[in-house]
């Protein structure tokens, strides 16, 4: 069974503001965006993943994500994570209603596709299921049967409020970069740990340069 995916990007100016004290506002929107890159890059060689769904309203990550072969779903209507991954999936499900669908954050420039295979085997188990990131707090990846609501719920401990939901949590060893988001300077340095892809190692580089 193969996996549409729908990954948020928010405009790359306002994007991964918690990295101030490791990137300068001049290098985060190119960092997030590798982010990204890397992401839907390790996605989309993923054998369960039949495409991977970006919605952003920035023009820059939209036009970069789609040259790696992902489509671009507008950023409707606008009210933040939840409801841009709610529309993303209303959008891919209108096209392919048979197919399941899953929320994958876009800051997992670690990703590995037989990690992410992993996840998405153990999701078809469930009508809905999630992977709680590297923190224990979070989710890095939500998963919906046909037929189920997504109802994504991230944000402050979405962990505990897709429990809540109903989702069944994932409890899966040797995934990590699955479950490795990079929000923080610590964060960063563990995916660089795990290997990141080529666009955040280049980035990431970069920075490692500066500081010296």
């Amino acid at each position: 069974m193969q996996w549409t995916l729908v990954v948020p990007v928010k405009p790359l100016a306002r994007a991964k503001s918690r990295l101030a004290d490791t990137a300068h506002d001049g290098v985060r929107p190119g960092l997030a965006l590798a982010f990204a890159q890397d992401t839907v890059a390790a996605a989309l060689a993923c054998p369960e993943v039949a495409d991977v769904a970006v919605v952003t309203d920035d023009a820059r990550a939209g036009r970069e994500l789609a040259g790696l072969g992902a489509g671009v779903v507008a950023d409707e209507p606008g009210g933040g994570l939840n409801a841009a991954l709610a529309h993303g999936a209303a959008v891919v499900r209108a096209g392919r209603p048979a197919l399941p669908v899953a929320a994958l954050n876009a800051d997992l420039p670690a990703l590995r596709p037989a990690e992410l295979t992993r996840v998405l085997a153990a999701a078809t188990e469930f009508p809905r299921a999630f992977l709680a990131d590297a923190a224990g707090i979070g989710t890095t990846l939500l998963a919906a049967m046909p037929g189920r609501e997504l109802a994504p719920a991230f944000g402050t401990d979405s962990r505990a409020r897709h429990r809540a939901s109903g989702a069944v949590e994932l409890r899966l060893d040797e995934v990590d970069s699955v479950r490795q988001d990079v929000d923080t300077g610590g964060d960063l340095r563990a995916a660089l740990t795990l290997g990141v892809g080529p666009r955040t190692a280049a980035v990431a580089a970069r920075l490692l340069i500066a500081g010296q």
